[in-house]
């Protein structure tokens, strides 16, 4: 097991200034990491958990150990009025504990019920183990610049290998068992929907989302018809909306959006669609380019949530159908584009297009094969392997 997370030092760096709050999904790690701080960095912790029934009393009777400098509070976003008492608390005691807040779910979006926590807090989003993680190599990178890949060897394959057959979520990368990814599977899905979607939203039909859940691995990569769902399932285009908005909100899958530039035609409407947990991705081309987004949106978050910057996540595609897979941009400014490819080493037309129009200073092909990094005609060609160790 990895001892530190990624995200580690900047949470303590916070905490001694506001609050932190860490999305993230279900059992990608949040409560091993607010506790694994506690220990090292406190002399004594209080945890507490609002699917406990012991500690939901606790909480509602203001009872804590008085030496405890810091408090956990894991899924407490369950809690109605959450957001008010979480900012009592922070407004009481901020002098006498810190206060670190988990949860499933968008925190920053649930504001149910209370005051606005503006300037207390700092939100995390945790994400499951990269490449660069597993290689326990702290993130290095520098917004704008060309990311630094380590040289690869046989722990740098492995790390890839590991991750590609069983997803970045600690239970089954670490078990390495493909009965414990399925079981993993069937579990993380049944509670997503059966108890942290129940929770929280007044939705009706509960079995319908769990088809919907099913039906999304086979759309990843491709544009999202919001319309083909709805015939799918037979449901009206604002239930479906709505169904998709709860999952996103929970972490089950994400969106990225086109780039819009007045250099290029872009096309300005659909999505894409990709999922936290790639290992559910049964092709492999559609599994590697879902690896790559994962990989991609952890490096935004990290310096978007770690640094400030406005960090955001593309697609490129035009109205004649040129398409590259994925931009990053900084404050709207193209900066790296990737386009991913199972195994053909051949440059698309497509990516030196895009290059030349937006200028975007780095551009690489990616591909699954090991051992594979050379530049023809301004794009770097590279393995998987390589360049997600050098993201974060």
């Amino acid at each position: 097991m990895i001892k530190d997370r990624y995200l580690e030092k900047a949470i303590i760096a916070d905490l001694k200034d506001k609050m932190v709050f860490i999305g993230g999904p279900r059992q990608v790690g949040k409560t091993t990491l607010a506790k694994q701080i506690g220990k090292e960095n406190y002399s004594d912790f209080a945890y507490y958990n609002w699917d406990n029934r012991d500690d939901r009393r606790d909480l509602l009777s203001g009872k804590r150990p008085s030496e405890a400098r810091l408090a956990i509070y894991d899924e407490l976003h369950k809690y109605k009025q959450w957001k008010n008492y979480i900012k009592g608390e922070f407004d009481k005691h901020q002098d006498d504990f810190d206060i670190m807040v988990t949860g499933s779910a968008r925190l920053d979006l649930y504001r149910r019920g209370g005051d606005s926590l503006m300037g207390r807090y700092h939100y995390y989003r945790l994400h499951p183990f990269s490449v660069r993680e597993l290689l326990a190599v702290k993130p290095a990178i520098k917004a704008g610049r060309e990311p630094v890949f380590p040289p690869t060897d046989n722990t740098t394959s492995r790390a890839f290998a590991d991750l590609f057959a069983f997803g970045g979520f600690p239970e089954p990368l670490f078990a390495k068992k493909t009965a414990t990814l399925r079981r993993f599977h069937n579990e993380r899905l049944e509670r997503l929907v059966k108890e942290d979607i129940r929770d929280l939203e007044s939705l009706r039909d509960l079995s319908a989302i769990q088809v919907l859940v099913e039906l999304l691995p086979g759309r990843v990569g491709s544009l999202l018809s919001l319309n083909s769902l709805r015939e799918d399932l037979q449901v009206t285009h604002k239930t479906i909306s709505l169904w998709m908005e709860v999952l996103e909100k929970f972490y089950y899958h994400f969106r990225i959006y086109p780039f819009a530039s007045n250099s290029i035609k872009s096309l300005r409407k659909e999505p894409k669609l990709y999922l936290w947990d790639w290992s559910q991705v049964a092709d492999e081309a559609a599994r590697l380019e879902n690896m790559a987004a994962s990989h991609l949106l952890k490096l935004v978050h990290y310096l978007y949530d770690t640094q400030g910057y406005k960090a955001e996540l593309h697609y490129l595609r035009d109205q004649e159908g040129r398409e590259v897979d994925f931009l990053v941009t900084i404050d709207k400014k193209p900066w790296l584009a990737i386009e991913v490819k199972l195994s053909s080493q051949a440059v698309e037309n497509s990516v030196g297009y895009f290059a030349k129009r937006l200028a975007i200073p780095y551009v690489y092909q990616i591909v699954k094969e090991s051992g594979i990094d050379f530049k023809k005609n301004g794009t770097r060609v590279m393995s998987a392997d390589k360049f997600f160790g050098g993201l974060v």
